[in-house]
């Protein structure tokens, strides 16, 4: 059975080299959603509570969520990274709290600070898929993930294969050491 979650995040990008519309920086309010897969947890009678999943992704996802997503090798890169530095905000601002962990994978890098994601390849519904799986596929057990931006969308299926130990009464995973972060139940 399957826990599914949603996400809305609002974002800006261009498509580098693309020819048409989309090589123009624009905005798009896009629409995740996220299903989890396993079996259902007696001790709260759900596979994986949503609350819980959408803790668990927001902490990576709000790296993506108003901020500018870009090429690494588009050329508008070093120029807004420039012009934040001029106004003394490359490194953040005070007042900068939505922000996420940074990350560094091989698909993309998170500048929480500059609001700024740098990816691989261009930021397309299938590349935005790639990254959230390649970002969140060791914490939870991602059976599909679905992307929609504007008129676009795509959505990817995974096998779900490994065991996620879960506490009988918040159904979340238990950390390391078989205690339940949330609740402090311990595993026997």
């Amino acid at each position: 059975m399957r826990s599914i979650t949603t996400f809305d995040l609002q974002y800006a990008h261009r498509f580098y080299g693309f020819q048409g519309e989309a090589q123009y920086l624009h905005g798009h309010t896009g629409v995740l959603t996220i299903e989890v897969e396993d079996t259902i947890n007696e001790g709260v009678n759900m596979v994986y509570p949503c609350n819980e999943i959408q803790k668990v992704a927001w902490d990576v996802l709000k790296n993506f969520d108003h901020a500018l997503i870009l090429r690494h090798d588009d050329p508008l890169l070093p120029a807004i990274l420039d012009v934040y530095e001029k106004q003394g905000i490359k490194n953040g601002h005070p007042r900068n709290t939505m922000k996420g962990e940074a990350f560094h994978t091989e698909l993309a890098q998170a500048y929480p600070d500059s609001r700024l994601v740098v990816t691989k390849e261009t930021m397309t519904v299938e590349g935005m898929i790639k990254i959230v799986y390649d970002l969140l596929k060791d914490k939870l057990n991602i059976a599909k993930i679905t992307f929609t931006s504007g008129v676009n969308a795509a959505s990817c299926e995974f096998p779900v294969t490994k065991e996620i130990d879960r506490c009988p009464l918040c159904g979340i995973s238990l950390d390391e050491e078989g205690k339940c972060p949330k609740c402090g139940w311990r595993k026997k």
